[in-house]
């Protein structure tokens, strides 16, 4: 998501005649995108933002990491500016005062899709912005405030941009893409002489129409999710849905304060296959959590001999700063969390070796990253 962000400022600035270069040295000034959601990932912005100083001098720093300009100001005195994430007019503000130019009035001169740093044939399509779920080991609507849904008009004009352009892929992205448009009140919006509901079927629906590989990522298994699946078998959009669970324990899911359904989960998920027999089901997982017990993680085991996932990723729990869960009693030991993220992962490896399977002898369809 921060990859979009830097996407537009690119494309901002380009706009106005500033140009990239390929090193600190060749630079006049430097902007550090940073990210302020894990302690790992704060640390490393922070390493990075001490080199672009080091390297060469002069440096602005935004995202998410700006909500915290005391740490920054405390690391990293030297910073020229600072500023949160999205705040784009301020950010080129600073730019213009650090290092000004003469204005450029050929805009036209920036592709019609903006400046994007994924190769050609794919590109991500985020749909909103921030998050009003309150999960406890989450820190997002702190850094990126509550959902901020664009109006589905806005993001097909985009989405057809980038097939104009020659993008093949796109990524639908936000922070709950299940929930898009909840903020707008599902705001109609105008494509091709057609009216669209600013929700995720209709959008799905819509970004259907360009005849495109469309893969919707962050997708929570809210009900409504089951009548987009009948798209994935019609064709429209790929059948593939990356749903975040986090877990299955009910009670670790409490204390995450997400919903602890998993039975229904289970079913959600087998109602997509009988719908769409070719769909591909991702996810992610946290081991560890505090008050995680061995019962609560065979819990989880079980869950995935269940539901047979395609693909799956899993972390061992770390502390966010300024997160709920931070408060919580019956931490895991740093060797149990491995232990539990070894297992877990070797399961899930033979889970999906045999959902390979399948494919053995069939003829797909692929897009072809690059040919060497």
């Amino acid at each position: 998501k921060n990859l979009v962000d830097s996407e537009r400022i690119i494309t901002k600035l380009k706009a106005e005649g500033y140009e990239l270069v390929d090193s600190y040295t060749n630079a006049d000034m430097v902007i550090v995108n940073t990210c302020g959601f894990l302690n790992s990932a704060i640390e490393e912005s922070l390493e990075v933002i001490s080199e672009a100083i080091a390297e060469n001098g002069k440096v602005l720093v935004t995202g998410c990491l700006g909500n915290k300009v005391d740490l920054i100001r405390e690391k990293c005195p030297e910073v020229l500016s600072i500023t949160g994430p999205q705040d784009y007019e301020n950010l080129i503000e600073a730019v213009h005062t650090h290092a000004p130019i003469f204005a450029n009035d050929f805009v036209s001169l920036v592709p019609p899709q903006g400046i994007k740093l994924t190769p050609r044939h794919y590109s991500y399509l985020k749909i909103s912005e921030g998050c009003n779920n309150t999960c406890t080991f989450c820190i997002i609507p702190d850094i990126r405030g509550k959902l901020k849904s664009r109006n589905v008009s806005n993001i097909m004009l985009e989405a057809e941009k980038l097939k104009n352009a020659g993008v093949k892929e796109l990524l639908v992205i936000s922070q709950d893409t299940s929930a898009y448009g909840v903020d707008i009140k599902y705001a109609p919006g105008t494509w091709h002489d057609k009216e669209y509901q600013s929700n995720i079927l209709e959008l799905s629906t819509a970004l259907g129409e360009l005849d495109m590989w469309t893969r919707l990522h962050y997708v929570y298994p809210y009900p409504h999710v089951d009548k987009i699946v009948p798209l994935m078998a019609e064709g429209k959009i790929l059948p593939y849905l990356d749903v975040p669970l986090q877990h299955s324990s009910p009670e670790v899911l409490k204390r995450m304060k997400r919903p602890a359904h998993t039975q229904k989960t289970l079913d959600r998920i087998n109602k997509w296959r009988e719908i769409c027999p070719d769909i591909v089901i991702r996810s992610t997982f946290i081991v560890g959590f505090p008050g995680e017990t061995e019962e609560d993680f065979e819990h989880l085991m079980d869950f995935a001999r269940k539901a047979q996932l395609d693909r799956v990723g899993c972390f061992k729990y770390s502390e966010v700063e300024g997160a709920k869960a931070n408060d919580f009693d019956n931490l895991i030991s740093e060797e149990v969390k491995q232990q539990r993220l070894d297992a877990f992962m070797s399961l899930q490896a033979e889970i999906s070796a045999k959902k390979l399977e399948r494919f053995v002898g069939t003829e797909q369809q692929v897009i072809i990253d690059s040919i060497n």
